[in-house]
C-alpha cells in the first residue's frame, strides 16, 4: 500500500474542489414560509384563547360583586335605572362601611373598560330587584337562562342571548341577579 503523502506548512484551498455546503435560496424560502404558517396558526389560537380569558375574568368580577346583592340591592339617590357598575361603587362603600375592604376597586370590563367607566352595567328597578350584567366576547358560550334576551332585575344567575350584539362584539351576557 503506498503511503499518502501529507505536505507540511500551509497548503492553500482549491475551490474548484471543495464541497461547499449550505442551503439553497428555495430551501431558505421553504423554511420562511412554514414558519409564517406556524406563527399564523399560534396567533389565531392565542386570540381564542384570551377572549375565553377576559370571560372567565368578567364572570368572576361579577360573581364576587353579586354576593353583596343577595343581602340586598343598592338603590341609588337617583333612584331606579341602569348605571355603570363605578358610578356604584364609592355609594356602596359608604353605605355599608363594614364591606369596604371586601370591594374590589378596579373592577371594569378587561378588554374596554376604564378606571371611569368599567363596562358592567347594574339596573335596579322600583320594587328593589337588581341586575349585574356584563357582554361576553365568546359566541360560544353555553346559554343558561334561554327565557331572557336582556338583562333582568330578579332573573337569576347565568348567560342570555340578546338580539344584538353587546359592546364586546357578542350577543351572550352574564347577569347577576337577586
Amino acid at each position: 500500500m503506498p503511503f499518502k503523502k501529507y505536505s507540511r506548512g500551509f497548503t492553500p484551498l482549491d475551490t474548484r474542489k471543495a464541497n461547499l455546503t449550505g442551503f439553497t435560496l428555495v430551501e431558505l424560502l421553504v423554511v420562511i414560509a412554514i414558519i409564517a404558517v406556524l406563527a399564523t396558526l399560534t396567533i389565531f389560537a392565542f386570540f381564542g384563547t384570551r377572549a375565553k380569558v377576559r370571560d372567565a375574568k368578567r364572570l368572576n368580577d361579577l360573581n364576587q360583586i353579586g354576593r353583596f346583592l343577595s343581602f340586598s340591592c343598592l338603590t341609588p339617590e337617583t333612584g331606579p335605572g341602569e348605571y355603570d357598575l363605578n358610578e356604584l361603587i364609592d355609594v356602596y362603600k359608604s353605605k355599608y362601611p363594614q364591606y369596604t375592604n371586601i370591594i374590589p376597586t378596579n373592577i371594569r370590563d378587561p378588554k374596554i373598560g376604564t378606571d371611569k367607566v368599567s363596562n358592567y352595567k347594574y339596573i335596579v328597578s322600583a320594587d328593589n330587584k337588581c341586575v349585574l350584567y356584563a357582554n361576553l366576547e365568546n359566541d360560544k358560550e353555553e346559554i343558561t337562562l334561554p327565557g331572557l334576551s336582556e338583562p333582568t332585575p330578579g332573573g337569576g344567575k347565568g348567560i342570555f342571548t340578546s338580539p344584538t350584539n353587546g359592546w364586546n362584539g357578542s350577543n351572550k351576557y352574564f347577569q347577576v341577579s337577586n
